[in-house]
């Protein structure tokens, strides 16, 4: 690489600020091979980047030129060795980056360095194969420190020795190691107010006490129960992450906190108070035993009732998605009156019942996808059942129909899934009254509906106007084989407003549908469907995206680059189709408009023969061949006509010939004038 740059160059990247980008204050040496630190940079310089290097020692004249130093890294290097007397003309060094280095070989030496830091704010030691024991020797001295950073190092145990003298420590990252206990090493951190311990191996929390903390992220580990401190004390805890965890129990957190967001997806959690089966467990408790060195403590807790004395009116956010949860308890939404987003899909539930009680009145997002529910309950004359509900996903499940009136309630609604469950839309209102109609979900006149998902619901013939006075713009109808046979005056309803259509997989034919009226369409998606010729009315519509992929179009039309349709189109899909190789004029005249994005362009391919080729490399020999059958079709016409035309020819000639004495006698005694012959 030296070579290449030129003789002068490369070794300059060594020796002077040749090599390295110079903004303002920070100088830039960020992957220029350096094994040293330059010598001849600004003095003035505040930040210096020396990532992706091969400096392996920071000597004691190093940094001696750069008294303004205020930030260093040196991430990505391969240092093993910071001398005591680096640092001593830095002392006015905030932030410290040195990730990703050997710093394990020579620890003590470098723990010297660093405690003539006296302004230190950041410390990353992250990847540098450090144990517990290196890391409290290496910050021993750095009282000042406000952050610290030893992910992806190989910590395994931690007590209260570690960070002893980290006093003013706000923020501590320790993901990524292979911590299995912790013995009060944060006690003593009353600043502490961040915490990631994710993605290591703890089985369990339990008295947990940190009521300074904000954000607590212990996800990623092997927890079975988190347990907080008795306590009456207020915690300040607002973020808690227990996601990717063996929970079996919801959690039993603080009495009084300020929890907004509470994060427990995939987990193991399950509601013990009543069973599948009809038994109860209210009265049942289960027994911790705490040991602590020679006392022992036994501590008896109730597997349900333990929740009902956390606060939790600050909740907005609860996640408790790929879980076993087969029913909520009664009054456990009721404890969250501020619940703004909440995810249930993924779990066991069959019902959920919507109580006045429970009003959720600021919920604004709820999923209940992918779960087994039959049934979606609703008290009879409930009218303030989410009055602020934006999104509800109900997809994959089994339901047949919503509550009546479900939708006359929640004014906000903008979005709706009930992909894959049995669901039929309603009729017209004349054929809503009539004894023994079947279930369904009535839409109509629901104002600030825009995006609405019926995906693989066995839809039929959609007649009755089901969208009227709705505002669609988001409309996906795929995975319904009969979703278009019968009257398709539905579409007009959604004429000025449908953005995106989803029609894939619904045997659309080439001449079922009229497009023409769409003219707000920008997204249009026929795949996986059976067109053998191109829909023509949708020449005139001025789409961004068209997906025909999974079809029978042998071609395109020849002028489709010239269409309305054509100018406006940015992305098309068009693989898995039977292109005749021989007709691809409409191939050629797509790859020349200016804009237009094929995606799936490389898996385009046309047939020829019995060959399956690429239109962007036919062979000579097929070109040739397609131009015989199509260009020069008349001289092929002209060659087999010829043959048979000089035959003609010659047969007359030849019977003229044979019969001309008797033609001219009959010609003459025709006209009546005597000769000699």
């Amino acid at each position: 690489l030296a070579v290449g740059w030129g003789s002068g160059v490369g070794t300059a990247w060594a020796t002077s600020p040749g090599g390295c980008k110079l903004v303002k204050s920070t100088t830039d040496c960020t992957g220029r091979w350096l094994s040293s630190v330059p010598g001849n940079l600004q003095g003035d310089t505040e930040e210096l980047l020396l990532d992706d290097n091969t400096i392996q020692v920071l000597g004691n004249a190093s940094l001696l030129p750069y008294h303004q130093l205020r930030r260093l890294s040196v991430m990505k290097n391969r240092l093993e060795l910071i001398k005591p007397g680096t640092f001593l003309s830095s002392q006015g060094l905030h932030v410290l980056s040195l990730a990703d280095n050997l710093l394990f070989t020579n620890y003590s030496l470098t723990a010297a360095a660093l405690s003539a830091l006296p302004a230190l704010r950041m410390l990353d030691l992250a990847g540098n194969r450090l144990t517990e024991d290196m890391v409290s020797v290496l910050v021993w001295n750095l009282s000042s420190l406000e952050s610290l950073s030893v992910a992806r190092n190989i910590i395994m145990r931690l007590d209260s020795s570690v960070f002893t003298n980290l006093t003013q420590l706000l923020e501590l990252n320790l993901e990524k190691n292979y911590i299995f206990e912790i013995d009060q090493a944060f006690e003593g951190l009353q600043r502490l107010q961040r915490l990631n311990i994710a993605y290591n191996y703890l089985p369990c929390v339990v008295e947990f006490g940190l009521t300074q903390l904000r954000v607590l992220n212990i996800s990623n580990n092997v927890i079975e129960w988190f347990l907080a401190l008795e306590s009456d004390d207020l915690f300040e805890l607002e973020v808690l992450d227990l996601s990717h965890n063996h929970l079996l129990f919801f959690p039993m957190l603080p009495r009084q906190s300020k929890l907004h967001s509470l994060l427990l997806k995939d987990n193991e959690m399950s509601f013990y108070q009543r069973l599948p089966n009809g038994t109860s467990l209210a009265d049942v408790t289960v027994q911790f035993l705490l040991i602590d060195g020679n006392s022992t403590n036994i501590t008896t807790v109730s597997l349900w009732e333990e929740i009902c004395h956390s606060n939790l009116s600050s909740l907005h956010l609860l996640d408790m998605s790929q879980n076993q949860v087969w029913y909520l308890p009664e009054g456990f939404l009721a404890q969250m009156p501020s619940l703004t987003y909440l995810k249930l899909n993924q779990n066991c539930l069959e019902t959920f019942h919507l109580l006045e009680g429970d009003p959720l009145a600021m919920l604004m997002e709820l999923d209940l996808s992918q779960n087994q529910l039959a049934e979606l309950g609703m008290e009879v004359g409930a009218r303030d059942v989410l009055p602020n509900l934006q999104l509800f996903n109900l997809s994959t499940n089994r339901l047949r129909a919503l509550p009546p009136g479900f939708f006359t309630y929640t004014r906000k609604i903008t979005t709706v899934d009930l992909s894959h469950n049995r669901m039929d839309l309603c009729p017209q209102p004349t054929a809503a009254g009539k004894v023994g109609s079947p279930p369904c979900v009535d839409i109509r006149g629901v104002e600030t509906l825009t995006h609405l998902s019926l995906a693989g619901c066995g839809l039929g013939g959609l007649g009755g106007h089901p969208f009227q006075g709705t505002s669609l713009m988001h409309l996906d109808l795929s995975d319904n084989h009969q979703v278009l046979s019968g009257d398709l005056e539905w579409l007009q309803d959604l004429a000025l407003t449908l953005q995106v259509l989803s029609l894939r997989n619904t045997s659309l034919s080439s001449t079922t549908v009229d497009f023409s009226a769409l003219n707000s369409l920008v997204h249009l998606d026929l795949s996986g469907n059976s067109l053998t010729v191109f829909p023509t009315s949708l020449g005139v519509l001025k789409l961004c995206s068209l997906d025909l992929r999974d079809n029978c179009l042998p071609a395109l039309p020849m002028d489709t680059a010239r269409t309305p349709l054509g100018r406006s189109l940015r992305e098309v899909y068009l693989s898995r189709n039977p292109y005749n190789c021989c007709t691809l004029g409409w191939w050629d005249a797509l790859q020349h408009v200016e804009g237009l994005h094929i995606p799936d362009g490389q898996e385009v391919t046309c047939s020829y023969a019995d060959r399956t080729l690429s239109p962007r490399a036919l062979p000579e020999p097929v070109l040739w061949n397609c131009r015989w059958q199509t260009d020069d079709l008349a001289l092929l016409y002209l060659v087999l006509a010829l043959p048979t035309c000089l035959t003609l020819l010659v047969a007359f000639a030849v019977a003229f010939l044979m019969f001309k004495q008797k033609l001219l006698k009959m010609v003459k005694s025709q006209c009546g004038v005597s000769g000699p012959y």
